[in-house]
């Protein structure tokens, strides 16, 4: 098993914030591999302790997520945290080079589509919310949204830190 490149406890309100708004935490390769493969549109958050991108596209996806149409899973993996569960779900995206963050789409285990860091770095998370809610519309998106109610999207701290205070 890799080791992790950051503190578990440091990281974890990085995490916390997405599975407060409806993401599941997966942290292993077995993990990956059922929820990539299940019947459905999957949205994938590798998540990132990276502060220039990581603080518009943990935000992004929640205000994307307050959609009426939205996945009908969303699952998240952490980069640098749970390396092995990282390192399979980017085996499922052949010829896509490693990013992080990077907001993936799969229908029925199939890739779909990619927004890499470089493209959210030049984003807001409005920007970042309103391109994946172009994308949940155009790839069908059906489970009624938003992920959780108003009120508990409101108390979610999306964690905005510098990777370098998080380095083992």
């Amino acid at each position: 098993m890799m080791d992790s490149l950051y503190d578990r406890d440091a990281v974890r309100p990085l995490w916390e914030c997405l599975r407060d708004i409806g993401f599941e935490c997966v942290t292993s390769p077995e993990a990956v591999s059922v929820a990539l493969g299940r019947p459905g549109l999957t949205l994938l958050f590798i998540n990132s302790v990276c502060g220039c991108a990581a603080r518009s596209a943990r935000p992004g996806v929640g205000l994307a997520l307050r959609h009426e149409r939205i996945p009908d899973y969303m699952v998240t993996v952490f980069a640098g945290v749970d390396r092995e569960a990282v390192e399979e779900a980017r085996s499922r995206m052949p010829g896509v080079p490693p990013s992080s963050p990077s907001v993936v789409l799969f229908r029925d285990g199939r890739l779909l589509e990619v927004i890499s860091r470089a493209e959210i770095e030049m984003m807001t998370p409005v920007d970042l919310a309103n391109r994946l809610i172009a994308s949940f519309n155009r790839h069908g998106a059906n489970r009624p949204g938003p992920s959780v109610p108003q009120e508990k999207f409101d108390a979610v701290d999306f964690a905005n830190v510098c990777s370098s205070s998080l380095i083992r």
